[in-house]
């Protein structure tokens, strides 16, 4: 998934992106946090430095991925910062359980050195002071990042880390990704509410009032459609391997491209094909009917409608190979998008993305 922000920085040669919505955070400490009532200097300062620590506290937790998926050779496209959130987008996905739970980990890591590190610096400050309460604001941040992120769900690192051990244990990393997760939909339902509004107050950290259930509601969103997505993509790659044109492919009937609709449907009904694409004179291929459009032409008007009014023209990427199977098949379709393809053989045959989809969708 791309996402697009302003560039702050790069770090090995790898941009970090801040999208425009991370801005909402300081606009909301700043103008309508509690702490903010006495509207003292130093309210706004600490406002203003607990923001900024948010933000360097992700940036170096996604570093830390970042830097750990270079080691491994993986492609790094860019690094973005969200309202709450970051995303290292990793073009190639690693390929063992060990270098997934590898990049996985070194974000919390980061995270919990920094914990660690802040903790241990405050202690240097007088109590009360700014300095003191940023550091260690900056603990209990990079503290509570940690403990989110390595919950055991997808799409959170502690979910990437379920994942390889799954993988590992089954060698399975489709039944590993689905797994994962599902064990996201419950940390976002049952998890993070108990964890957001009842641990973390209960320790000192925030409250029960409504900035928090919100919080919580906005964090266990967050979870849930990230670990939706990645159960889809675990049920896409299950379903790859049966996937295949020799399979899908739906014979189809040849038809001169001034044959009228009507008797086009009737010759194809009659020969149980659901089908149709344009020939010429000489029998050479030209284009392939859209189903679609068929299906949205009235009955009545058929008989005055000929089948090149609804086909398209056969250009390169719309005659795929009669043995393509799995992601190669799907990468085809995607470099040339298209409601049917014609399968390159000696009988016409159509392979529709309806199928595909509903293929896919089946298992």
């Amino acid at each position: 998934m791309r996402r697009q922000g302003l560039r702050i920085a790069s770090v090995v040669g790898v941009p970090i992106l801040l999208t425009p919505i991370w801005f909402v955070l300081p606009a909301y400490l700043v103008v309508a946090s509690p702490s903010l009532v006495g509207g003292s200097e130093d309210d706004y300062l600490l406002s203003v430095s607990l923001s900024l620590t948010l933000l360097v506290s992700v940036i170096l937790h996604e570093v830390g991925h970042c830097v750990v998926a270079r080691a491994f050779g993986l492609p790094v496209k860019s690094i973005t910062i969200s309202l709450l959130a970051g995303y290292t987008e990793i073009e190639e996905p690693p390929e063992t359980p060990g270098r997934e739970y590898a990049v996985a980990i070194a974000g919390p890591m980061v995270s919990l050195l920094l914990t660690a590190v802040c903790f241990a610096v405050e202690n240097g400050f007088e109590p009360g002071t700014l300095p003191r309460l940023a550091f260690e604001g900056a603990g209990v941040v990079n503290g509570v990042l940690a403990v989110l992120n390595l919950l055991p769900g997808l799409p959170l690192d502690g979910g990437r880390v379920l994942r390889s051990i799954v993988w590992h244990l089954r060698s399975d990393e489709n039944l590993a990704t689905r797994f994962a997760a599902r064990a996201g939909m419950v940390i976002a339902f049952l998890v993070v509410p108990v964890v957001i509004v009842g641990l973390l107050p209960a320790a000192g950290v925030g409250d029960h009032g409504p900035f928090t259930i919100l919080m919580s509601s906005v964090v266990g969103a967050y979870i849930y459609l990230g670990a939706l997505a990645s159960l889809r993509r675990g049920q896409v790659g299950a379903a790859l391997p049966t996937i295949s044109v020799a399979a899908l492919a739906r014979p189809a009937l040849a038809v001169p491209a001034t044959l009228p609709l009507s008797e086009a449907v009737r010759m194809a009904h009659e020969k149980a094909v659901r089908a149709l694409v344009v020939v010429d004179s000489s029998g050479r291929l030209e284009g392939v009917v859209s189903e679609s459009w068929v299906r949205q032409v009235p009955v009545d008007r058929r008989p005055w409608v000929v089948v090149a009014d609804g086909a398209r023209r056969i250009e390169k990427g719309l005659v795929l190979a009669a043995d393509l199977s799995g992601q190669a098949l799907l990468d085809a379709m995607q470099a040339t998008p298209a409601g049917e393809y014609v399968v390159d053989g000696p009988a016409p045959k159509v392979l529709t993305s309806a199928d595909v989809a509903a293929a896919m969708q089946a298992t």
